[in-house]
């Protein structure tokens, strides 16, 4: 296959694959792959043009050994619902939240761990405020809201979304050509080496995020992303506010390697960070240090969590 070309599972309307080697299921418009037995801990996924839960692949696999883990696709993403929508950070907390309900159902009472990606640590730590008894541990790789000098600390619940851009970019005229020009397999192949650092990405990511591309309403959420929509302006207090015992990991290569925001947290004992030479997802490149780090994270006993108050300024 030429590595420019879209695989065979990337046809137009072509059912989209599972994106894990789990028990596919169903939460009314949303979808989520669940597999293993013990503690839960819950995955959510990065946000992009091409994201879903095929961006934990190798973490599911792992913790499946040992846990129940569940990895939620997000709304307008992988195999939840993609109607046009609102698509804003409260609807992917949501999300997060109501996977308690399925995780309660399967694995009883008790504080949930969660492991959150990229933009999707934003979702992770805002639920992890909201319902700090119903979480447990928080793991957060490459999480965004710490780069640069910017302060996020906005009105509760504001976005950094700009409403002329949003509009600009979902004009009917070109909304679906432009989409289908940024989910080419060349350029998510040239996005994914930027978040690699590298040219050796993930070839399976690769080829799935082309095919998740191509499903219908893919465009919607990814469209609202680029527009800043789902971006939080308070972010920075909500993860100054998090109660619960988190481990922050990122890496050095690529685009996403600017943390300098992260000093506001650093010294915060519920913190622990971790640095690895690789680019956005150390897990698929340093696996064996990665999953050592996060299972001695996640194996610490948790402490009763206080009922956190969202910090002001």
């Amino acid at each position: 296959m030429d590595k420019h070309t879209s695989p065979p599972s990337a046809a137009p309307h072509t059912p989209l694959p599972p994106a894990l080697a789990g028990e596919h299921r169903t939460l009314g418009d949303l979808g989520y792959y669940v597999a293993g037995r013990g503690r839960p801990l819950l995955l959510v996924h990065s946000v992009n043009a091409a994201g879903s839960a095929a961006d934990v692949r190798p973490i599911f696999e792992h913790a499946a050994q040992g846990r129940t883990v569940f990895a939620l696709d997000l709304p307008g993403f992988g195999s939840s619902e993609r109607s046009d929508r609102d698509y804003t950070p409260k609807l992917m907390t949501d999300a997060v939240l109501a996977m308690l309900g399925p995780i309660r159902e399967r694995c009883g009472p008790g504080p949930v761990d969660v492991l959150g990606v990229s933009l999707g640590c934003e979702f992770v730590a805002r639920a992890a405020l909201e319902a700090p008894q119903a979480f447990g541990r928080v793991a957060l790789v490459s999480p965004t809201g710490f780069s640069g000098t910017r302060t996020l600390r906005g009105p509760d619940g504001s976005t950094l979304g700009k409403p002329w851009l949003h509009r600009l970019l979902t004009a009917k005229l070109w909304s679906d050509p432009l989409y289908r020009l940024l989910t080419r397999p060349g350029v998510v192949r040239y996005f994914l080496e930027r978040t690699w650092g590298s040219k050796r990405i993930d070839e399976t990511l690769w080829a799935y995020c082309v095919a998740t591309a191509r499903q219908p309403g893919a465009r919607f959420a990814p469209l609202a992303f680029l527009a800043g929509n789902l971006f939080s302006a308070d972010i920075q207090r909500v993860y100054e506010s998090i109660a619960q015992p988190v481990w922050a990991s990122h890496g050095v290569l690529g685009d996403f390697t600017d943390y300098r925001a992260m000093s506001i947290v650093a010294g915060k004992p519920n913190w622990r960070f971790s640095v690895y030479p690789t680019g956005a997802m150390p897990y698929f490149e340093v696996p064996r240090p990665f999953f050592n780090e996060l299972d001695n994270f996640l194996a610490a006993p948790t402490p009763a969590a206080p009922r956190p108050v969202l910090e002001t300024v």
